[in-house]
């Protein structure tokens, strides 16, 4: 099969096409002809070397983490699937490779594709979608009537997070350029603010729940517009001691992470404030909840352009520059 592999960690090197055997279906596994896979900063962050203490992968690798696609083999183990099925997915960690015409994963990463979303649309949101799912219902537990602020709201998490939000009955505020106001209200933001020439941490007061997914500047001030007993997550760091813990890092790696978020747990601990760091993990369970959302209308990717198959590498450049709206997706089949 065809496939996008990554052969050394460095900013300026491209991916390259080559043929590689077509994955082996283990018991618990499905094997997937993917049609479109999505792309996400994660994808770059890995390629530059910037996860490869985290994420120790093996190279040469082949990248990618969103898909969707149609079942053509199922393992002796698999229940919940069958042959001809169309899914999609976020592959987990260490089983990625989604720029490949095929993907052998484990059945719990798999959901049903929405039966009212293109092949496109649904490789859009798996990532984005479980990463919004696990800040705002598993971790902040957003309940109707708290106040949220998502930063980066035209971001791909941030144009999922505000509908899921809005579904969950909060009142939402988002950072975005002016440009870009209608496209965010139009998803439920009730309160927006312009980036380039306005300062949320004047405008914003006594917020439930923070979703950072910017710089440590903005983290900081994150926390003065908190009350106290609410929760700043964050998902550009710095990674936390508990985080460190639950994948398993070496005491080294702990003490490093531990000084890293000090500053931060310190300034939250003495503000009454929970911080906690989310890496979001695969789940096919989340995925099929994001499923009926996306299905009863409460949820709608925002896609912004899509990319042919031998356009990878300039797929992964558009997102680098930061150019796009929503979610960057690579038609493969």
């Amino acid at each position: 099969m065809k496939a996008y592999i990554l052969k050394r960690y460095n900013k300026e090197a491209k991916l390259e096409l080559a043929d590689v055997a077509k994955p082996l279906v283990k018991e618990n596994e499905v094997l997937i002809e993917i049609f479109a896979a999505g792309l996400n900063l994660l994808d770059s962050k890995l390629k530059k070397g910037e996860f490869k203490l985290l994420l120790p992968y093996k190279l040469p690798l082949i990248l990618g983490h969103d898909l969707a696609g149609v079942i053509k083999e199922i393992g002796k183990n698999v229940r919940d699937f069958k042959v001809g099925d169309e899914v999609y997915a976020r592959a987990s960690d260490y089983h990625i490779g989604t720029f490949a015409e095929y993907i052998s994963i484990d059945e719990q990463d798999v959901a049903l594709k929405p039966k009212n979303l293109s092949m496109e649309e649904a490789a859009s949101v798996p990532l984005v979608g479980l990463t919004a799912w696990q800040a705002l219902v598993e971790k902040a537990k957003l309940k109707k009537g708290q106040k949220v602020f998502i930063q980066a709201g035209s971001g791909g998490v941030g144009t999922i997070a505000i509908q899921l939000a809005k579904y969950l009955g909060a009142t939402v505020a988002t950072t975005a350029s002016a440009h870009n106001f209608e496209l965010v209200k139009r998803l439920g933001a009730d309160v927006m603010i312009d980036y380039r020439k306005d300062d949320f941490e004047t405008v914003l007061k006594y917020y439930d729940v923070v979703l950072n997914s910017q710089d440590d500047k903005t983290l900081f001030k994150s926390l003065n517009i908190l009350k106290p007993n609410t929760k700043l997550i964050s998902i550009s760091g710095p990674p936390d001691v508990d985080f460190a813990r639950e994948i398993g890092l070496p005491w080294l790696m702990r003490i490093i992470i531990y000084f890293l978020s000090r500053k931060v747990s310190r300034r939250a601990t003495k503000l009454g404030i929970d911080y906690s760091f989310l890496f979001m993990k695969a789940s096919g369970k989340q995925l099929a909840e994001i499923t009926s959302l996306i299905e009863q209308g409460h949820i709608k990717p925002v896609v912004d352009k899509i990319f042919t198959f031998d356009e990878t590498n300039e797929a992964l450049e558009y997102i680098e520059a930061g150019r796009s709206k929503g979610k960057v997706v690579i038609k493969i089949k």
